[in-house]
């Protein structure tokens, strides 16, 4: 029987740069600010952890050393994905060599694949590796969306386990499709709480970063029964989030870390630094928040 990796929070955790590579102990230090904040996993080199600008060897040493610095304290889910099938299986099998507990793996971008290669692209990964894997679905991203048909299909397959769904229209259909051990997880942080009530198993957050016991909590929260203070929670965070989706993830997310006090850097181009505008909104938000 398939089990969740985690149920909860999952922080899709920035990455620290310097102008000359990764800044190990900022993310060393983030990882730490995390686990003691209750997070229940910790995705690294994921969107928000700027994968996609990453070459092959920096971002296994990112997740070699995520891995050593979690020591199994939560899962360490890795960021695999690619638009080229054949460098997703590697970056999964290297994943998996350096003991990254499971991969999160996107729909392949730009390609856009038929609902049949989608199949064949995750069945083929999946088939490479042997632990488990979530699909990543996020439509306003990729241009594609991953149908509910084809989900449950993957979810046939003994170690894709669950879906990071930013695609909450369907979430429903997935639900559906699925038997009730395939996690279905929420890719965005203003539909945690939907997506919950439809039997999701929690959020892959980005506003994790800088409040992970809050977003903790509401999961936590509706699980337990507590549902008008998961409630509260959702709707307290929702100006937060604005201002932390002002500019494209993870401009403002690295921006809020910084002024947070820990040494994020900045994002690497094509991405830019947050305008002034975006930034007051964001310290505004934050100090409202007690952040700041």
């Amino acid at each position: 029987m398939k089990k969740p990796l985690f149920t909860g929070s999952a922080v899709a955790i920035v990455t620290p740069f310097t102008d000359s590579g990764v800044d190990y102990q900022t993310l060393a230090d983030l990882i730490e600010f995390q686990i003691q904040g209750g997070t229940d996993a910790i995705v690294v080199c994921g969107t928000t952890g700027e994968a996609s600008t990453m070459p092959d060897d920096e971002h296994i040493a990112v997740i070699r050393f995520a891995v050593e610095k979690i020591n199994k304290r939560v899962p360490a889910i890795a960021g695999t994905g690619s638009n080229d099938t054949r460098h997703a299986i590697e970056l999964s099998q290297a994943a998996e060599a350096v003991g990254a507990d499971g991969i999160l793996s996107v729909t392949p971008y730009y390609n856009k694949a038929t609902q049949k290669g989608l199949y064949e692209h995750f069945k083929v990964i999946a088939d490479s590796i042997k632990i488990p894997v979530i699909l990543y679905n996020v439509p306003s991203r990729t241009n594609l969306n991953l149908n509910p048909e084809t989900i449950g299909a993957l979810a046939k397959i003994n170690n894709i386990v669950a879906v990071k769904e930013c695609n909450l229209a369907q979430v429903g259909d997935v639900v559906n499709l699925c038997d009730e051990t395939f996690a279905i997880y929420s890719g965005d942080d203003n539909t945690i709480l939907p997506v919950l009530s439809l039997g999701g198993k929690g959020v892959i957050s980005t506003m994790a970063n800088i409040i992970p016991q809050d977003t903790h909590a509401m999961v936590m929260k509706f699980f337990q029964g507590d549902i008008q203070g998961a409630v509260r929670l959702q709707l307290q965070t929702l100006n937060l989030i604005k201002a932390l989706f002002s500019e494209v993830n993870p401009i403002p997310i690295k921006a809020a870390v910084n002024l947070l006090g820990y040494k994020a850097g900045i994002c690497r181009m094509p991405l830019t630094e947050l305008s002034d505008e975006h930034l007051a909104l964001l310290r505004s938000e934050m100090k409202a928040y007690g952040l700041l």
